[in-house]
């Protein structure tokens, strides 16, 4: 008995824990989608001629000088591929690519804090 009520206990306070959540914001700040590498953030923002890339470090803008990258899009068989380019203070510019639904988008970045990084995006 005294076990069954050390194990319920153990159980219950298991359940009661909250889940360990990541450093920093994960909700869009510029209406765009935002995902996680590293501990930084990347909000992909579509636009009309390309796209924009915010970058986020806990919450705060991390300087986009110095990065470079390629962004590589899927639609369906069709691959394409843009350069992605430092545009200002904490934002990376695509230009030349037309995003819609469905499409699913993979960001090769250089020299994030010295580091190479992947960072995958799907438009919904």
């Amino acid at each position: 008995m005294k076990h069954l009520i050390s194990v319920t206990g153990l159980v219950l306070s298991c359940l009661s824990m909250h889940p360990a959540q990541a450093h920093g914001d994960a909700k869009p700040q510029h209406g765009g989608i935002v995902q996680k590498a590293n501990d930084l953030s990347f909000e992909l923002v579509a636009q009309a001629d390309g796209a924009l890339i915010y970058l986020m470090d806990h919450g705060k803008p991390l300087a986009s000088k110095g990065i470079t990258g390629k962004l590589t899009v899927l639609q369906g068989s069709n691959k394409i591929e843009a350069d992605i380019k430092e545009a200002s203070d904490n934002t990376l510019r695509v230009m030349g690519v037309k995003l819609g639904k469905g499409d699913k988008l993979v960001a090769a970045l250089s020299n994030v804090g010295g580091k190479s990084m992947t960072v995958r995006f799907t438009i919904k």
